[in-house]
């Protein structure tokens, strides 16, 4: 049962992958939703403290690095943001 865990996380966690790499190549973050980046984020940590109560490693694994992508592109937001 953990290798379906793993196998929805890293499906979730990697399709960000194509939003960060395309808000990086054109440093412009104006059609993404700084509001939806918030809460998702906010989500995702308490995904990680619920998978250390568990404790679950395929949930802490995979929503570390959701958090790591989702928060590449929170950062990016807002930094593009201010610079345009």
């Amino acid at each position: 049962m953990e290798l379906l865990g793993y196998i929805a996380g890293f499906c979730t966690t990697i399709a960000f992958l194509p939003q960060v790499i395309r808000t990086y190549k054109l440093k412009s973050a104006k059609d993404v939703s700084l509001g939806m980046y918030l809460v998702f984020c906010t989500g995702v940590v308490f995904w990680i403290f619920y998978g250390i109560t568990k404790p679950s490693i395929p949930i802490i694994l995979t929503n570390l690095a959701t958090i790591i992508l989702a928060g590449t592109m929170l950062v990016m937001k807002i930094i593009f943001d201010r610079r345009g």
